[in-house]
């Protein structure tokens, strides 16, 4: 195999799921273009090792917006800590990752300045919590 790889990772919300708090899908897909249905978090990447360690421990069920919004930026700084090759939020430069939710009501890009308070409250934690 020459060229690009790319390994996308697919998630929306499936308006026909029986209830609403079962309508979240996630796939992931190989490199032949095989799908895999993921339950509950996933992700992919050279730091995807490291951040699914962090949803791992950080994932409940029944996040809020706010709640799972802050995982999914937790769990980039995890992998960006861990992973050379995986770039976390940039508050110097306001570079932020694209971070996306998908409900019934349809999929929503999040603010910047929502991410911006996201990304500051992890960072206080952080530095607060030292080698935690």
């Amino acid at each position: 195999m020459q060229g690009l790889a790319v390994v996308p990772l697919f998630a929306g919300f499936d308006l026909d799921a029986p209830d609403a708090a079962s309508g979240g899908r996630i796939f992931s897909y190989d490199i032949a273009g095989g799908r895999y249905p993921e339950q509950y978090y996933h992700s992919v990447g050279s730091g995807s090792l490291f951040a699914r360690g962090a949803l791992k421990k950080l994932w409940s069920p029944g996040l809020d917006r706010a709640g799972a919004i802050r995982v999914a930026v937790e769990s980039l700084y995890d992998a960006a800590d861990d992973d050379s090759a995986t770039g976390g939020p940039d508050i110097t430069r306001g570079i932020y990752p694209v971070v996306m939710t998908a409900t019934a009501g349809g999929a929503e890009r999040v603010a910047h300045d929502e991410l911006d308070a996201v990304v500051r409250a992890i960072l206080a934690d952080r530095e607060a919590r030292p080698g935690a």
